[in-house]
């Protein structure tokens, strides 16, 4: 294995360092490179996360897309909610809701 030699590194991040591979009860080194290792994984786990521009493009067009589907009584409704300003009293029965869900609605309605 290749020694790892850091220059002019802060004193902090050289403490920081210490306390690691004091607690793990590593040598320096051993600590220094499972540090390189598990912070390189964090970086790259990162990056792969995010999206490239013609992908992040494509996921707006589709949502544009879906956002532009006509309401109606099936598929369309899933994952949408009315406000509970717009929820009638009629709307409240058909979903068979409570009288402590009509009071939470109408409480939520004066506010």
């Amino acid at each position: 294995m290749t020694d790892i030699i850091l220059h002019d590194i802060d004193p902090l991040l050289l403490d920081r360092i210490k306390r690691v591979a004091t607690t793990r009860s590593w040598p320096m080194q051993e600590a220094l490179m499972h540090l390189l290792e598990h912070g390189l994984f964090a970086c790259e786990a990162e990056l792969a996360a995010r999206f490239s521009d013609t992908d992040a493009m494509a996921l707006q067009a589709a949502i544009s897309a879906l956002e532009g589907v006509p309401s109606d009584p099936g598929f369309s409704k899933i994952g949408r909610m009315e406000r509970p300003h717009d929820v009638s009293v009629a709307t409240l029965e058909q979903a068979g809701l409570t009288d402590v869900d009509r009071d939470l609605m109408a409480y939520a309605q004066k506010s």
